[in-house]
């Protein structure tokens, strides 16, 4: 698990303040899609690295991000997550090569390890490495978002 604190974002907070809850809302949720790009585009560059090179299939061509609608319905607070997706269900006999974009359900078992390989992380390196630039893209776009919002009023 990654954890983070936050520091120095009291004037951000407080021209966020000024806003109306749906301009506020708006905007951070901008912020948190340009950082959360950030770390997406970083997850991709590492999973080319460990991506295995004879197959048309690639772990980085499936790496999403998210916007948790259902989380912010459920508490008020917006989420992004960053994921491989890969297809439900079962894995097909033999594991087949589909190609560009093709399901990488194995995906973990490079991320983590098993007892017979040695973990390839690339996820988690990503978030640790980026986290920092991603901060400085969500504080940005916000500020941002906040002089266009108080313009247009």
């Amino acid at each position: 698990m990654v954890e983070f604190e936050l520091k120095g974002l009291h004037e951000m907070r407080k021209s966020l303040a000024k806003l109306p809850a749906k301009l506020q809302q708006k905007g951070l949720k901008s912020a948190l899609g340009k950082a959360a790009r950030v770390i997406r585009n970083a997850a991709k560059e590492n999973a080319l690295q460990v991506d295995d090179r004879e197959t048309g299939r690639k772990i980085a061509d499936n790496i999403v991000q998210r916007v948790r609608g259902r989380h912010t319905r459920r508490t008020g607070d917006l989420m992004v997550s960053i994921g491989v997706a890969t297809e439900r269900g079962r894995i097909p006999k033999g594991n087949p090569d589909d190609g560009a974009k093709g399901n990488t359900p194995h995906w973990h078992l490079i991320e983590l390890g098993t007892e017979k390989a040695q973990a390839q992380p690339f996820l988690r390196p990503a978030v640790e490495a980026n986290a920092e630039s991603a901060f400085e893209a969500f504080a940005s776009e916000v500020e941002r978002q906040v002089q266009k919002a108080l313009s247009e009023k």
